[in-house]
């Protein structure tokens, strides 16, 4: 199965935080790029760098041979896929589809059995960097599928990443961007409290940030979020309301193994607790709002 990489056109489905700067690299290195969004007004930033818009997900499908989505939920990607306006009913025979959303295991695998059927190439390709790694191209892209699909694609997927793995069979990278997320859960609480307990302290936390993170403490969370709650900034590298959407696919899909994942159920708890005051639209750095709001004095 060869690549024929520099004949590629990439469609594109989804350009929001992290989709628009994910598409703009290909752009960048000279690809045509097809975009869809459901709202034409968070295209246009790729829009003005040269990607051309489709009205419909099955005109995209139609016209481009690698199909990359970056959608938010697991319904939407299943409506983009197996629904009857969707990538594999508009398809061409022999096209990439790679889904980079952070989904549901079982779901990949669902559509890597219908792209099949369809004589379609399908990799599940979740990510994780954040906002910083998709401006970047940095991203950490965990990869499932057939390993001649994964050679094919491996020149595209290194245009956005930089560690791009094949972690086995369809749903393998699902699975792998589940561990990850466990991995943040419990991570950012640790970092909440080290921030609330170095001010409870008197500490300067920026200071104390420069002498944790350079040890065993540091991390990704706590060298690239920690400063962003210091400085009181909450915008959205990753969405709070996105987060608990992943915990929810984690916790479902340890329960079906029989885990127990009693971090992650507390980090979920606190999440929601977020949420429900109004937060789901900030960054998930704004956990430290919880525990500000929760102090003693």
């Amino acid at each position: 199965m060869e690549a024929h990489t520099e004949k590629s056109v990439i469609g594109f489905v989804g350009t929001g935080v992290m989709g628009k700067s994910m598409a703009s690299h290909f752009i960048k290195a000279g690809y045509p790029v097809l975009v869809y969004t459901r709202s034409k007004e968070k295209a246009e930033e790729i829009l003005a760098q040269g990607a051309v818009w489709k009205e419909r997900v099955a005109d995209l499908a139609g016209e481009a041979n690698v199909i990359i989505t970056m959608v938010g939920y697991p319904h939407d990607v299943e409506e983009v896929y197996l629904g009857e306006q969707g990538v594999i009913a508009h398809a061409k025979p022999g096209t990439y589809l790679i889904d980079m959303t952070t989904s549901k295991p079982s779901l990949a695998q669902r559509i890597y059995e219908e792209a099949k059927k369809h004589a379609l190439h399908s990799l599940d390709a979740p990510v994780s960097g954040g906002d910083i790694g998709a401006r970047d191209a940095k991203l950490t892209i965990m990869v499932g599928g057939d390993q001649e699909a994964f050679d094919a694609m491996a020149p595209l997927l290194g245009i956005m990443g930089t560690n791009v793995i094949l972690q086995g069979g369809p749903g393998a990278g699902q699975h792998t961007k589940m561990c990850n997320q466990i991995t943040i859960a419990s991570n950012m609480i640790g970092v909440c409290e080290a921030i609330s307990y170095a001010k409870k302290a008197g500490l300067d936390p920026t200071r104390v940030l420069d002498s944790i993170g350079a040890g065993a403490a540091g991390s990704w969370s706590l060298n690239n979020l920690a400063p962003r709650m210091i400085a009181g900034n909450y915008a959205p590298g990753f969405y709070i309301k996105h987060m608990i959407k992943d915990m929810s696919i984690a916790l479902e899909s340890a329960k079906e193994m029989g885990l127990l994942t009693p971090g992650l159920e507390l980090a979920k708890s606190l999440y929601d607790e977020m949420a429900a005051e109004g937060e789901e639209n900030s960054g998930t750095q704004a956990l430290i709002k919880w525990y500000e709001r929760n102090q003693r004095p």
